[in-house]
């Protein structure tokens, strides 16, 4: 594999550098080569929109949508992009982002940098890309939290007419305070806000555009239930388990395990396939799950599904394994 002879100069070069030097790559082999088509799997039908496969891209690692045509040739059913904010902001100071080879795992504490949600849509809008395309929402970190719904909302109407969905990322651990969106009152705002929105431009627009919310791997079980009523009463199209975690049980003792932000990949694959699981048993199939957190195998993604899933995103997989992972996680969710 072709990722086997890179990753070495991948590996050698600081994370963060690793990752704009694929995302320019990636951006310069989409403007080259006509559009890929996605790998052969099992269509399904999920929030209203045929996916061609159930294996997506995660939000985070094309934040900017620089890169759509290019990742989209990995053979991914759908892409998510962002998570972007109403302004651009430079994120939290570097060094930012840790390997932890050894338990194949990533922190980072990024902090939503990004261009903006204005670039990401001329990007969107620049890409010949037809796909099922979702966009992540965040809000600015100088945004007081008691105003965040009006950053969500601001980025809702700039990207409604581009997306395919909406995802609304109230789960990052690296923008303060963040989390307390995911509290019982503070959701049942935002969430109320987002539904009224999301009715208005569909008049606008004539398009239904569905609407996603990413939750953390770090809650406790009447947590999950209180956000799986919260979902059922405000008729959210989706939600995406999970987001990075802030634990560190998983690698004690492993080089930058100290490091502050959210830990991902094989290290969040049982806590993020435990809200899963339980959010599937509080849900009854009212809404779907698209799982994420920790897949680095085609087992991985078969457990999701298992757990409750019907789609299931990849990100720091990708990492270390490269493009070649997708295949083999489409082929190995292809029945049911």
């Amino acid at each position: 594999m072709l990722y086997d002879i890179v990753r070495p100069f991948l590996f050698s070069l600081d994370p963060e550098t690793a990752h704009e030097f694929a995302i320019g790559a990636l951006s310069l082999v989409g403007r080259l080569l006509p559009p890929a088509s996605p790998e052969p799997g099992e269509a399904i039908d999920v929030m209203g929109l045929r996916f061609p496969n159930r294996i997506g891209l995660a939000a985070g690692l094309d934040k900017n949508g620089e890169a759509i045509q290019g990742l989209a040739r990995f053979g991914f059913g759908f892409l998510e992009i962002g998570t972007v904010t109403p302004r651009p902001q430079p994120g939290n100071p570097r060094p930012r982002m840790f390997r932890l080879p050894e338990v194949r795992g990533i922190i980072n504490r990024m902090g939503f940098n990004n261009h903006g949600v204005d670039v990401l849509a001329a990007n969107v809008k620049a890409a010949r890309y037809r796909g099922i395309l979702g966009i992540n929402i965040g809000k600015n970190f100088d945004t007081p939290i008691e105003r965040a719904a009006d950053d969500y909302l601001a980025c809702l109407d700039k990207v409604y007419a581009l997306a395919s969905y909406v995802a609304v990322n109230i789960s990052s651990p690296n923008t303060q305070n963040l989390r307390q969106l995911q509290g019982e009152s503070e959701l049942d705002d935002l969430l109320g806000r987002l539904k009224a929105a999301q009715a208005r431009l569909a008049d606008v627009h004539g398009r239904y555009v569905p609407l996603a919310l990413k939750i953390a791997p770090d809650l406790e079980p009447p947590q999950i239930i209180s956000i799986a009523d919260a979902l059922r009463r405000h008729r959210i199209d989706a939600v995406i388990a999970t987001n990075t975690t802030i634990a560190r049980d998983k690698v004690q003792g492993v080089r930058f395990a100290e490091q502050a932000g959210g830990l991902s990949g094989a290290p969040v694959f049982e806590a993020s396939t435990a809200v899963v699981r339980q959010l599937a048993d509080a849900l009854g199939g009212e809404l779907p799950i698209i799982a994420a957190g920790g897949v680095l195998d085609g087992r991985g993604a078969r457990a999701k599904l298992e757990a409750g899933a019907v789609l299931v995103q990849l990100y720091s997989g990708l990492i270390y394994r490269g493009p070649g992972l997708v295949r083999e996680c489409v082929r190995a969710t292809r029945h049911g």
